[in-house]
């Protein structure tokens, strides 16, 4: 094994949901192989959680993974398909 060179590494990449609304003090967290979710009142992180599986739909009807996407303009029209609005 040449160990000058770094092993290669997979590119990998995240779909990151925060929501900000929890009074409640309860603490959600939800991992998915594409996405982690926190926070949140119930009604908004069980809303997160919807529309990561709809993006996760999305990649595997593609046949890709988050970190095959290759523009931009991709990621939106999968967030778009998906009901993710973006952040302003």
């Amino acid at each position: 094994m040449d160990m000058s060179q770094p092993p290669s590494r997979q590119r990998q990449s995240l779909l990151l949901g925060v929501g900000l609304d929890d009074d409640e003090g309860h603490r959600r967290v939800t991992r998915g192989s594409e996405f982690l979710l926190v926070g949140g009142s119930r009604d908004t992180h069980e809303e997160m959680q919807e529309r990561a599986v709809r993006f996760n739909e999305e990649l595997r009807r593609r046949g890709k993974r988050l970190a095959d996407v290759e523009s931009p303009d991709e990621l939106r029209d999968i967030a778009d398909r998906a009901g993710i609005e973006p952040a302003l």
